[in-house]
Parts: structure tokens; sequence; C-alpha cells
């Protein structure tokens, strides 16, 4: 019996093909005869020929149950995923990992929330690049989720949308809105004496009435706001709260949105310029964001093998007045932003000004003058004043972001101006070498006005993982310390510490930088109008020091913590681990 001869080629084409465009990647893994074992493990899962010959759109969702930020996550996602079908497109949901900073701060634990920013980027890009996607939608909750999804869309440089949770409603104490900073604040107090347990166990039963992102213009919203800047989040997208139902209209638009990007093969490489990077600064100053937005703008330019110089972040912040009285410095949270309009009534009065890239383009495919023009927001002589400030009558002259140096921080060093942007302190210095001892020191009261706190060796490399501060500095300021007690690190702050704390000291201890030479009772000087760091000793004494100076062993000596920590970069250039990202030297 002869054996049957095989098809001609024109016929297997045919009899193998779903006609999708052969230009997407994902026809790598759908089409020809074979990808029939391929095709198997997609029908498993319920994908049949409509969505084998569609775009395969991966959507990157890092839900989980253990923050607030991201347990509504899987809803997000769900809406996402109904946008992404009805405009034709396969969605294929995977998830990563997240870390709860609020959870893990003063923790140990905290070492890996900078890491995750990491591992979500790697995997995201690791399965995007293995299965052959032909776009992200990447959902984000927790901090450290946003820029981690944003490198891996730069990474991949396939058509994405970025896609923010949304923020948590503020709670109600004593007929007043809380948040969790009022709550790492109050630790404060209670060790002060001037506030009961029972105040204490109040205000934290209250402070978090559901989910979502903190609510002030901490780190997730910053971020959040920001994607809206670089063009790689629909404008008018970060707003609406977590678990609205404005949220899940984001949520299915974006959805939407993507395929478009797919149509137009609208790339993160097309979209982000310089000038995005100036827009994302320029709105982070204005806001009042947060200063570990510093950190990950550096990242994202890096990835992106865009130049960005931590200096410029004064720059733009010397002449971008600071125009929203946003918690931590001010009163007001994200929903209250997202009830004047959001984000976009901000954008249009830096456009307005001249302070702002109008002409840049967006992931719709549209610039944003464009997309405000199209955007249903209130006449800008209907949004509320004493909130949202004018240019030219602003909350404060300068943004609130700003880069000290100094003989302490060659590399620089960064403040968020939350009180007066006046500031000028010199006191004797009280050096720990971790962040637990200072908490101690501060818990048990030994602090007095005029002092100056350094912690070190909590730097990218040191810590490793250059670890958040916010209990030490919530502490400082719940003891009524806000105003005459100076504390700096090379680690890094949350986005709701406020007062004169200096994070990102470069270089870190751990690298010899001058931070590592600091002894008990020098006296140091934060002077914000000069942008100065500095420590009363000669270069002379420094470098006799620095003979004497060993560096502090590692922390750790295997696992992810030794892994990660080995590969960052220094924080005056992102901490970015990624061998190829362009790296300021």
């Amino acid at each position: 019996m002869s054996k049957q001869a095989p098809p001609e080629d024109a016929e297997e084409d045919e009899a193998f093909s779903s006609g999708k465009d052969p230009d997407l990647r994902s026809s790598e893994v759908t089409e020809g005869a074979e990808r029939a074992p391929h095709r198997a493990m997609f029908r498993a899962m319920g994908f049949d020929d409509e969505d084998l010959g569609s775009p395969m759109v991966g959507i990157a969702n890092p839900a989980a149950d253990i923050t607030p930020c991201n347990v509504h996550l899987d809803d997000v996602a769900d809406a996402a995923i109904e946008g992404v079908e009805d405009a034709g497109g396969m969605p294929i949901e995977f998830g990563t990992i997240t870390i709860s900073d609020a959870i893990s701060m003063g923790t140990e634990g905290m070492k890996a929330s900078l890491i995750s920013r990491e591992v979500i980027a790697d995997s995201v890009e690791l399965v995007a690049f293995g299965e052959r996607m032909d776009a992200l939608v990447t959902v984000a909750g927790c901090d450290k989720n946003l820029p981690g999804m944003l490198m891996a869309s730069i990474r991949t440089d396939l058509p994405s949308v970025f896609l923010y949770g949304g923020s948590i409603m503020p709670g109600e104490h004593e007929g007043r809105e809380v948040t969790v900073q009022n709550v790492f604040e109050g630790v404060g107090t209670y060790a002060e004496g001037e506030m009961s347990a029972d105040e204490l166990d109040e205000l934290e039963r209250h402070a978090c009435p559901g989910a979502g992102s903190c609510g002030g213009m901490f780190t997730a919203n910053t971020m959040a706001s920001i994607s809206e800047a670089l063009g790689m989040a629909p404008l008018g997208s970060a707003g609406a709260p977590a678990e609205s139902e404005a949220r899940y209209d984001v949520a299915r638009r974006a959805g939407e949105a993507v395929l478009e990007a797919v149509e137009n093969d609208l790339r993160p490489s097309e979209l982000l310029t310089k000038k995005s990077f100036e827009n994302a600064i320029a709105l982070q100053v204005a806001i009042g964001g947060s200063t570990n937005a510093v950190l990950h703008l550096l990242a994202l330019a890096a990835e992106a093998g865009i130049d960005l110089d931590i200096d410029e972040f004064d720059e733009i912040s010397r002449r971008t007045p600071k125009i929203a009285n946003l918690q931590p410095g001010g009163s007001k949270v994200m929903n209250d932003l997202y009830e004047e309009g959001g984000v976009p009534v901000v954008v249009r009065r830096l456009v307005d000004a001249g302070l702002f890239h109008g002409d840049q383009m967006t992931v719709t495919g549209r610039t944003i003058e464009e997309e405000l023009e199209r955007l249903d927001l209130p006449d800008d002589d209907d949004v509320d004043g004493e909130f949202i400030y004018t240019v030219d009558d602003p909350y404060q002259d300068e943004g609130a972001i700003k880069i000290l140096k100094g003989n302490l921080a060659p590399d620089g060093a960064v403040l968020k101006v939350t009180g007066e942007d006046t500031f000028h302190h010199t006191g004797p210095v009280r050096v720990f070498e971790g962040e637990e001892d200072a908490m101690k020191y501060v818990q048990e009261g030994h602090i007095e006005s005029g002092d100056v706190i350094a912690i070190r060796n909590e730097g990218p490399q040191g810590g490793p993982g250059m670890r958040e501060m916010l209990g030490v500095t919530a502490a400082v300021v719940g003891q009524g310390h806000e105003d005459d007690v100076a504390l700096l690190t090379d680690g890094r702050f949350s986005g709701a510490t406020r007062g004169p704390m200096v994070g990102h000291v470069a270089p870190e201890a751990s690298a010899g930088g001058p931070i590592a030479l600091l002894e008990d009772g020098d006296e140091v000087t934060v002077d914000i109008r000069n942008r100065e760091l500095s420590v009363d000793l000669t270069d002379e004494e420094l470098d006799e020091r620095r003979e004497e100076w060993e560096p502090h062993p590692p922390n750790y000596t295997s696992g992810v913590l030794a892994k990660y920590g080995a590969d960052f970069g220094s924080a005056a250039n992102g901490a970015v681990t990624n061998p190829g990202a362009k790296r300021q030297d």
C-alpha cells in the first residue's frame, strides 16, 4: 500500500492558516502544519479559530491578596480582557509577583521592594518574549508594579497600554479624612505619649476602607500620573478610584486601545522621547509627587536609551511651580484630584504656561494637546483654586523635588519639599548602620530639636534593595519634629514621607561614598535653597577617614537579594540591573 502524497504547499498553507497577519509575532506559534501541537495547547484553554487568527495580547496582572493595592486587580484585568475581545484581539492573562510596600515597611522584608520592580520587569519581558505575544496591557497596583510594568513594555517594545488599578478612597476618623500616612505618623505620636492606645487603634481601623493604592500623591499615584505624562497611558486614566465603575470603564478602553496600537504599530520606542521625560518630571514636581519617581524615571530612561541626568530634575523643578495641594505635603488625595478633572487639568495648565510639551504623542495615536481637546474637562475657571493653583499664582514658586549636592552627596541626593522651601538646618549627626537601630532610637525618645539622623548601608547594593524609611520618618514627624530634625540616608523614602528627609544619597555607603565616612557629632548641613548637603569636614579630613574605612560586609551572600543586589547600579542612575540599559557614568 503506497503512502499518501503530502499535500501541496498551497493546500497546506490554506488548511493550517488562520489568515493572521504574518507580521504579527504570534504567527510563529499559531500558523502552519508544524504548529498543530501549539494550537492544540491553545484549544485546551478554550481558544478557537477566531482567537488564533487575532493579535495575541498579554494581560500582565499582579493581582494578589497581600495588599489592598492589588486585591481587586482580577476584576480590573477582566474588564481589560473584555475590551480586548470586543476589539477583536486574543487576550492571554498571566500573573506576576507583587510586594506590599506598606506591609513590609519597617521590616527586613522591605529590602524586597525595589528588587520586585526588577523581577516584575524581567518576568513580563520573559513571558511576552517566550510566548511570542503581539502586544501588552500591563496592569499595576502597588508602588513597584508601576515602574516594573513600564520597564517591561519598554524592553519588549510591543504595542502597550499601561493600566492602573486605581486609588483607595480615604478613610474617616473623628470627622476628618485619613490615609495610611496618618497611621504611620500616629505610631510616633503614640510613642511620644500624645495619642492613646485606643486612639491609635481606632485610627488603624478606619484609615484604609477598601481596595486600591494608598490615597495621597504617594508613589503609586505619582507613577500612575506620570504614565499619562509619558504617553504610555491614555490621558485621564489615572484618577478613577479602585472598584468604581469608572475604573472598569478605563480598563475596557485600555483593552480597546491596545488593538488600535497594534493596528498602527505604535510602540514605546516611538512614544518615548527626551521631551516625554521632561513632561513626566514637570508633572511630578508640579503635583508634589514621590521622590521614588526620580529613581524610576531614571530607570525608565535608561531602559529606553534616553539620556537623563539627575540634575535635570532640579532644573525642571526650578522653573516649574508646585500647583497642587496634595498629601503628604497638602490636604487632598487622589480622589479629590479626580473630582476636579484629574491629571489632565494640571497638564492643561502646564501646557498653557509653556512648561509641558503638548506636541508629544500618546498611546492613543494622538498628541497631548489633541487629547486635551477631546476630554470633557471642567472649564479652567471652575477648578477649585484652593486645591489646584494657577501657574501665575502657585502653591509654591518652585516644584517639590530638589536635588542636593555637596561633599556628602557628590552624585546627588533627593528631597521633596512638603513644608517651607527655605529650610536650612545645621546640626550634629547621629549615625546608624541600618534602619532598625535608627527606629529604636527614635521610638525611645532620644531625638532632640536640631539633630540630624543618618542611616547608611541601605542603598541599592548595600541594603541591598534600598529600603523605604517611612516608619522612621513618620515616627520623627509624629513626635513633633517635622521642622527641626533632618534625616539623610542612602536608602529611600515612601511617597508618604514628609519633612526635611534627604534620600538616595550617592554614592552610597557600600560604594565608599562620603556618607560612609560620617561619625557621630559631625556637623551636617541641609540647605534646600542652595541645594546643599554637606558635612563640616575638609577634603583632607575626608581622605584621612577614607584610608581607614573598610566596606560593610554583604548582608546576603546567596539567594535573590544577593543576586539582584550585586547587579544594582547607583541610585543616581535609577538603580537599574538590566546590563543593556543606558547608564550614565
